[in-house]
């Protein structure tokens, strides 16, 4: 099956998809599992112990399961696990969003939209050399590196789950849908608007470029 969001290789120029920016998340380790009840990004689960807990269901099914239900799944796969499951304080979150200014300002990064919540982090990032799967990874591995730095989390705990999870966005329209979609992640846990230093505004890139070097 073609995934929708991969851009097209080959083609004419004019058949191919312009990649104007990527939506990355970080799930917190343990707490999105690749069988979890819910449905999950993943196609297949690398952690034989955790196969007992039920089939993968790649994507996001449409009935979602009850909270018990999840509950239970969870308390079931937490003695699977390495390590424990963590879950973000407002110190670790803080903690995470310094460290994704630090790689966006050292990488000039352009980032339209971040939210930091209790077990996963969205932020929507236009594109860039580095690409989106290196961008993940340099941002998740120094938000890994400032969280082990907390008494309560172990040097070796992976913080994040390995899973890398990008979506490609093409247009502003898809960029400022994102974005929203970010900025209401707080309310939907019952946490306050979050603001960050290192997110500005989108500026309708790269339209307002072209149009402005047509000038």
């Amino acid at each position: 099956m073609t995934n929708p969001n991969k851009p097209t290789e080959s083609g004419s120029a004019s058949s191919r998809r312009y990649i104007v920016g990527q939506h990355l998340v970080f799930h917190a380790y343990g707490l999105w599992l690749p069988n979890d009840p819910r449905g999950s990004g993943s196609d297949e689960i690398r952690k034989q112990e955790l196969e007992a807990l039920g089939p993968v269901h790649t994507g996001r099914k449409v009935a979602q399961p009850p909270r018990e239900e999840l509950k239970r799944f969870y308390r079931q796969a937490a003695s699977r696990l390495e390590f424990a499951p963590i879950w973000f304080d407002s110190a670790k979150r803080q903690a995470i969003g310094e460290a994704f200014f630090e790689v966006s300002r050292e990488r000039q990064y352009t980032v339209w939209a971040c939210a930091v919540l209790a077990n996963h982090a969205h932020i929507c990032i236009r594109r860039h050399k580095d690409g989106a799967e290196r961008m993940w990874r340099l941002l998740a591995q120094a938000s890994r590196n400032r969280i082990r730095l907390s008494a309560d989390v172990a040097d070796a705990h992976p913080v994040w789950s390995n899973r890398i999870y990008k979506v490609y966005l093409f247009t502003p329209v898809e960029i400022l849908t994102r974005i929203r979609y970010i900025e209401q992640n707080p309310a939907r846990e019952g946490s306050q608007p979050q603001q960050w230093d290192f997110v500005s505004g989108y500026d309708g890139w790269p339209i307002r470029a072209a149009g402005k070097s047509a000038k």
